[in-house]
């Protein structure tokens, strides 16, 4: 479901949710906290019409500490991306940006692909798919 568009192509840490559709400012204002080596898991309702993420972003996390990001919905600015040090996941690519209008939640479970993400999770991604790992067993 979910193509690797990052620099790296494997990456892990703990999980921090993002719930959003169409307006990425929940990304964009925890792009610009330490990453800590955690991984953003962004549920953004699978709009094919809006990419939650770009090359700006997706710097700014890498240069935080963030390891990776998985976006259920698009990202843009492909190229750059793909030359940062970061690992991103997502449904696919698409042009447009998102709105801002300061709409969505943080750090709540999020589902999709028959997967349930609860920030404090470990995930695990790379080329052959994603592992998601309850706290309480590590």
């Amino acid at each position: 479901m979910l193509s690797n568009f990052g620099g790296r192509v494997q990456f892990s840490g703990q999980i921090v949710t993002v719930k959003c559709f169409e307006d990425n400012s929940c990304v964009k204002a925890l792009v610009a906290t330490e990453g800590q080596g955690r991984v953003m898991v962004v549920d953004a309702g699978g709009s094919m019409r809006r990419a939650c993420l770009g090359d700006m972003l997706a710097e700014q996390a890498s240069a935080n500490g963030w390891s990776g990001l998985i976006i259920y919905g698009c990202i843009r600015d492909l190229d750059e991306i793909m030359t940062t040090d970061i690992g991103v996941q997502a449904l696919g690519v698409h042009p447009m940006k998102t709105e801002k209008k300061g709409v969505g939640e943080t750090q709540i479970a999020v589902c999709f692909g028959g997967v349930t993400f609860r920030p404090g999770d470990y995930l695990y991604a790379d080329n052959n798919g994603v592992i998601v790992a309850p706290e309480e067993l590590l």
